[in-house]
């Protein structure tokens, strides 16, 4: 892999994995479209724990208040939110008929699927109204729920959504702002907390990976090359998530909507007709 290749790579990762249009589904199609394979997991790992650091910067204040109270109920919503996934990723490992369906994800046998599937979660959240009937019997919008506000439910259904979205091709933070939304959350508590979810599930997917990341080790790449892709990642995601915190507030996700809508038509295109990639 060259410097180049690993530099395009990280800005794929760095946008990808915050803005909603699924960061293991572009770097899928990527891989496959240069042909990339050697030290292709281990590289993917560190470009996933690059972008991490963006989250710490831009959620620093955020997170020292979570460290200095660890207790409080913020803390407790986002380990909820976590659990679904953990058990999605150990089903993955021990149930033989999930592990073949996941392993087929992997090799991108339904990334044409999973990027149509992002994109009809982003249309149906970023239409929803949650609404009321008042004293005069019209029908009045609610002022959606900040984070102090949250029920555990709701934790558990952005948990949910959170599962869906290790598929490649399905956004994990598209998938998670969207269960957010649908359970009533305020359009900026929504990002707040799916930004903030995504520490433990970049974290626990690079544990997961690890093993199989250093079997596989970097390959022919170079360390200069591997630090490239990371810097670049790291950037790219810090702008990624002020992109993105600025788009859902302004109710800005049509765009998405449309490219993950497009991608995936054509990625079906060439699974199933010109096969030039896949």
């Amino acid at each position: 892999m060259t410097i180049w290749i690993a530099m395009l790579l990280g800005f794929v990762q760095g946008v990808a994995e915050f803005l909603p249009i699924s960061s293991s589904g572009h770097l899928l199609l990527i891989q496959k479209m240069f042909g990339i394979s050697e030290g292709a997991m281990f590289f993917t790992v560190m470009l996933h724990l690059a972008t991490l650091v963006a989250v710490f910067i831009v959620y620093w204040p955020t997170l020292i208040e979570l460290i200095k109270k660890p207790f409080q109920k913020t803390v407790g919503l986002l380990i909820i939110a976590t659990v679904p996934a953990v058990l999605i990723a150990v089903l993955s490992k021990m149930i033989a008929p999930v592990e073949a369906f996941f392993d087929a994800a992997d090799a991108g046998q339904y990334l044409g699927f999973g990027f149509l599937l992002t994109s009809l979660l982003l249309f149906i959240s970023d239409n929803v109204r949650h609404t009321r009937v008042n004293e005069d019997g019209e029908k009045v919008e609610i002022k959606g729920k900040k984070m102090k506000s949250m029920r555990v439910t709701d934790a558990l259904v952005i948990g949910c959504m959170q599962g869906v979205g290790v598929l490649p091709g399905v956004s994990r933070s598209g998938s998670t702002i969207s269960g957010a939304l649908f359970s009533g959350l305020s359009r900026k508590t929504a990002a707040d907390f799916s930004f903030l979810m995504s520490i433990p599930a970049i974290i626990g997917g690079a544990i997961f990976e690890v093993p199989e990341a250093i079997k596989t080790g970097l390959g022919d790449m170079h360390w200069t090359t591997l630090v490239a892709g990371m810097l670049v990642a790291g950037i790219t995601g810090y702008f990624a998530i002020k992109i993105m915190i600025n788009a859902i507030k302004k109710k800005k996700l049509l765009g998405f909507v449309i490219y993950t809508a497009v991608l995936g038509a054509l990625v079906l295109v060439d699974q199933f007709v010109t096969h030039f990639f896949l």
